[in-house]
Parts: structure tokens; sequence; C-alpha cells
């Protein structure tokens, strides 16, 4: 098939490559114009494990094209992909402006009947407001092209979504006509070869699904958080406890990681979006705002423990922070518990050594670019020397089996604070280093006996 993807981010880009993977021919658009000359010269915008090797494969291979001109994009495509961003604006809901935007504009360029697929994420209702948009532009130029309207969440984990789209848990399709569900599930059927995992159901339900995933995920996040919040109250172990919990198949480990909060992209855009979706209707989602109130207290979590341990004043303090993306796997620092703890420590005097594999030029150029006291090394031991402590803060692979000897020796003090509970705390006493993790009580300081 032939395919125009219009927004070339995140979204879009790992859409576009994978479709144009199963040999689909697929133009991604963007009104960006430096974005789409750096894609046409194989230089990606954003890092995702496997993504740049299969654009640059199907860039050659003439499957996947980029363009900035959306009516030649689309001239001969049998289905336009809407993949545009809805950041959160300053109400919390989701700003959906470039996403009608590209609605009129598809309106205002469309010369053949075709399937307009939503697949930002966007508030209940957004398709038909889509709708009606392109059907005002066709009918203002008395066009009797006809259109047919799907909505196509997605459900990318970011530093696996090559993985996610190309072996889905599933795809959920909401169209109102059989059409649409066959032409969409023809699309996709290479994608579930030997599973049949294509959900349909109305457009709107399909809009809400996104949402109600998400915020069931950030729940269970937060719903650990807090249960570590107490363990660590009550003396017991957190991580223990989620073992516990975890082997119950109604509950599963998936998600229920003790931690220093959620971010990226979706969760916190999202979870704030659905409670303002359900305002606008008249309800109270009460779980939903606990489940965003308890991120932001636990994102200082790690901030507090440092406090306690060296005081409100931390001049003359060095930490040495591992850890800058929100997760493993990518270079997104939006809504990254890392921002906040940084800044909490140098606007209390303390300088800051960082290392991240993939997030320090984004650091550098957007969230952290103003601060003087933050400064970064090309390894994570580096970042270490004459530290008061090491802060870990995202879960990389690099991290998990450390040389603790090295730590010990570039450290000022043999302390760690992790926000994330990579380590055993009982191996990490006999070594005589002081551990503080997110729901267990510190055992002894270092320099006690």
């Amino acid at each position: 098939m032939k395919i125009a993807v219009i927004g070339s981010g995140y979204v879009g880009l790992v859409s576009g490559a994978c479709f144009a993977e199963m040999g689909n021919t697929v133009t991604c658009i963007d009104t960006n114009v430096a974005k789409i000359d750096q894609l046409n010269q194989g230089i990606l915008p954003i890092f995702e494990p496997g993504l740049a090797p299969m654009v640059l494969k199907n860039k050659e291979q003439k499957t996947l094209y980029f363009s900035h001109d959306l009516a030649s994009a689309i001239a001969d495509a049998a289905i336009l992909f809407i993949a545009v961003g809805t950041p959160m604006g300053a109400d919390g809901r989701a700003d959906v402006q470039q996403v009608l935007a590209v609605a009129k504009a598809i309106g205002q360029s469309l010369q053949h009947n075709a399937i307009v697929v939503n697949k930002s994420t966007v508030p209940v209702g957004t398709a038909d407001r889509v709708q009606a948009i392109i059907q005002q532009e066709l009918d203002a130029r008395n066009s009797e092209v006809t259109f047919e309207m799907v909505s196509n969440p997605e459900f990318l984990k970011e530093g696996a979504a090559i993985a996610d789209f190309m072996k889905p848990d599933r795809i959920v399709i909401g169209a109102a006509t059989p059409n649409a569900l066959a032409v969409m599930k023809q699309l996709y059927a290479p994608f579930f070869r030997t599973h049949e995992r294509f959900i349909t159901m109305d457009i709107r339900s399909a809009e809400m699904t996104k949402y109600a995933a998400n915020a069931m995920l950030a729940t269970k996040i937060s719903f650990m958080n807090e249960i570590a919040n107490i363990c660590e109250k009550v003396g017991a172990d957190a991580n223990q406890v989620r073992v516990g919990i975890g082997s119950d198949q109604r509950i599963g480990y998936s998600f229920i990681y003790p931690g220093a909060g959620y971010g990226g992209s979706c969760f916190p855009k999202d979870v704030k979006a659905l409670q303002k979706i359900a305002q606008e209707h008249g309800y109270e989602a009460n779980l939903i705002a606990a489940v965003e109130k308890v991120n932001e207290t636990q994102k200082t979590v790690i901030t507090q423990k440092i406090i306690q341990r060296f005081g409100e004043d931390l001049t003359g303090f060095t930490f040495g922070v591992w850890g800058l993306a929100f997760k493993p796997g990518t270079d997104d620092m939006r809504e990254a518990p890392a921002i906040g703890i940084i800044k909490a420590l140098v606007e209390r005097g303390a300088r800051v050594n960082a290392y991240d594999p993939k997030a320090m030029e984004e650091a550098k150029a957007y969230y952290l670019k103003d601060l003087q006291q933050v400064s970064y090394a090309d390894s994570k031991y580096a970042v270490l020397q004459n530290a008061d402590a090491l802060v870990l803060l995202t879960e990389w692979k690099t991290f998990r089996s450390p040389d603790f000897q090295e730590i010990k020796a570039q450290l000022k003090t043999p302390i760690i604070f992790d926000g994330r509970n990579q380590y055993n705390a009982f191996q990490l006493e006999e070594k005589g280093f002081e551990y503080h993790q997110i729901g267990k009580t510190l055992s002894k300081r270092y320099d006690q006996k």
C-alpha cells in the first residue's frame, strides 16, 4: 500500500519505518523543513534502538521517503496517518491544534478517496472534529472526494518501540465502516500472522482506550510507590513486598517496581488530560488525580533523603548522577525525575556531575542548560571522582552490575542514593557502603560500626 504519515516525530517516524519494513511505500511528512532535510540525509532527530538502521535501509530501498510538501506527498496515498504531537497545555488539557491543522490541510489538498487515520493521542471526540474539518474544506471547494475516519492509538514504549510495533500485543482500530476495518486489517496483517491481535471497536472507544491504558499503568506505578513509602515508615522492605504481591497472577510484576516516579511524554500528559476530559463532562476523576499527586511527591523522595543525610544547605557537596533520561533505552528527558532532583540539589548549593549513555546532549541543550553547577563526563566512573555520593536515577543496563570497588575508590564517601532500587542492600552494606533506596529504611551509616 501507499501510505502517508503526517508528523515525523517519535510516533510518526517509528510507524513510517515499520510500515515500510513490511513492504509498503511510505512518505513521512513534516512542516519542519530542517528536520526533513536531515532525515533525507540519514540523520534522525531522536534515538530509538533499531530505528536508524531501519530508516536508512528502507530509504535506500526506496520504500521510505520524507517530504515537507503535504499536497504532493498524499497525492496517491490510500491511507493518511495523522501522527503529530498533542502536547500538554498550561491547564493540563491535550493541545490538539496540530491535529486540527493537519485535518484542514488534508481537506484542502485531498484529490482522491482515502482513509484518514488518527494515531495521535487525542481527547475522546477529536476524530469527530477532524472529520468535520476535512469535510468542511472539501465542501468549500465543491469536491466530491470521500474519506473514511479511523482511530488507531499507538502503544509504543520508548526504548522498545520497534519491537512493540513489529510484534504488537494488540492493534486497536476504531472505525465506523466495514471497508475501513477491512483495509486496516489488510495493512496490519503482516504484523500478527501467528496471533489474532486485531481489536475493533467504535472510534470514541478507541480514543478512550489509549488514555485508559496509560492511566492504568501509571496507577500501578504510583500504587507501588505509595506502598514503598509506607514500608519505610513501618520497617518493611518494599522489594520483598513487590515479590510477594507480584506472584499473584491477577497483579503480576509489570510496573510495580518502587522508584523515583514516572516521566516521559505519555504518562504525565495523558493522566492530566484524562482528568480534564472527565471534568469537562461533569465528573471528578479522584483516583486519577491521586495517581498524579503521588507521582509528583515521589519525584522529591530522593532529594529529601539527600537533605536528611547532608542537611538543607548543600554548599560544598558534589553528587555524581547516573542517569538523566526518564527511562533506559531513550534520550527523552521529558518529565524525567532527574530534572527536578538535580535542580533541587543545585538550588541548595551543590555541584552535580552527570552521566547518561544517551541523554546528555538533551540535558545540555534544553533541560539543564542554564545550570552552571552541572557538568558532564564521558564515563560513569568519571562523574564519581571526589563526589560525596552517587545518585542513580535511570536504570540503564550499564549501571546494573558496576565495579563497586571502583565506585568506592572514586567517591569521597561510600554513599549511594538509588532511585531505581537496582542493588542488593545487604551486599552493599557488607562492602562498606551506605545505601539509601526507595521503600526500605537505612540499616546503618557507613561510618557506624
